[in-house]
């Protein structure tokens, strides 16, 4: 079993809060995240796919595939945009790091998962401080 990672950039801005807490409230839970006027990151995602060589390629998948199915399937939904407002796969969601990791994850495993390879990772990256790991489990 081979793991390889591909790596993409996208900008975005959110905003954590409940409708059913008031700006206090949402204040004491979510700090400075719940800002009324929103805020952004530069993330940096890390989708790992998994399977066996391939005897003619020695690819597990090919990385221009790959890229292709993360651009198409979330960087360009999530670019630029406002994850609460804008990001059809985010609807309905708090826009934690944390949930936004497990819907990329389930967006890209359709496209992804075949007999031979598999999604096994999504890495987000926040801020260089702050990442999540979502396996799928």
């Amino acid at each position: 079993m081979v793991f390889i990672t591909r790596k993409e950039h996208f900008n975005a801005a959110h905003r954590l809060f409940r409708e059913d807490f008031n700006d206090a409230k949402n204040l004491e839970v979510f700090g400075k995240c719940s800002n009324p006027n929103w805020h952004g990151h530069n993330y940096d995602l890390f989708v790992t796919v998994k399977g066996e060589l391939d005897p003619l390629t020695g690819f597990v998948i090919n990385l221009k595939d790959l890229s292709r199915i993360i651009n198409h399937s979330i960087i360009e939904k999530m670019d630029h945009k406002n994850i609460n407002l804008e990001v059809d796969f985010m609807k309905g969601k708090l826009a934690s790091t944390e949930n936004i990791a497990v819907a990329i994850f389930h967006e890209l495993e359709n496209h992804i998962n075949t007999n031979k390879v598999q999604l096994h990772c999504v890495k987000l990256y926040e801020t260089e401080n702050n990442f999540v790991e979502y396996y799928g489990i």
